[in-house]
This record gives structure tokens, sequence and C-alpha cells, in this order.
């Protein structure tokens, strides 16, 4: 059974940094498409972050380039979202979601399986 389990949301104050985990069982992160969304209050879900399953390739949508960065512990079973830099705008609950498949979207529809969300609240 596959399973997502999101963790390290919280309050962060603008300019400071946050790192969200998504703890991975039922398959193997290093070989399938992983990717972090989020939902702002009154907003459609958006991708922020994707790596695919194949040869590792990133893709950032520009709100997040060079702030955020994606990656996976492949021995934990785990992909991480690094926050730097955060702003209010990037309030939100974060997603992390994956497909048993190798390619690189950030297209919510792409994505089969997906975690319980996590709560990040920028602010001073």
């Amino acid at each position: 059974q596959v399973q997502l389990v999101e963790s390290g949301g919280g309050l962060v104050q603008p300019g400071g940094s946050l790192r969200l985990s998504c703890a991975a069982s039922g398959f193997t992160l290093d070989s399938n498409a992983i990717a972090w969304f989020r939902q702002a209050p009154g907003k459609e879900r958006e991708g922020v972050s994707c790596i695919s399953g194949s040869e590792g390739s990133i893709y950032y949508p520009d709100s997040v380039k060079g702030r955020f960065t994606i990656s996976r512990d492949n021995v934990k079973n785990t992909v991480y979202l690094q926050m730097n830099s955060p702003k209010p705008e990037d309030t939100g609950v974060y997603y992390c979601a994956a497909d048993l498949s190798k390619g690189l979207s950030a297209v919510e529809a792409y994505y089969d399986y997906w975690g319980q969300g996590t709560q990040v609240t920028v602010s001073s």
C-alpha cells in the first residue's frame, strides 16, 4: 500500500528557513516521480517542485526558483523540500505527491498518490 506522510510544517518568519519531509512507504522514491504542491486559502493547488523518477530531472516554477530545493534520501525513502527565504505568499498547505512512473510533471492530475498535507505559515 502506497503511503506518503508529510511533516515539518509550522510557523516561519519571512527570510527564515524551513524543511518539509515526506516519508514514503509501499514503493521506492528513487525510481518514481515525486512532487510538492501547495494550496493557499481560496486558491487552486499549484506545483512548487518536482523530480523525475528516471534521471532525476528537477523543475521549479519561477515563484520559488532559487529559494526552494527538492531532494530525496533513497536510504530513508524520504523526499524533502528545503524552503529558504520564504515569503508570506508561500503560506499554504503543502502536499507531497507521487506517481509510479518516471516522468517529470508539476500537474496535479499526473499524480495518483497524495499525503495528508502539512500547514506552512510565513508570518512575522
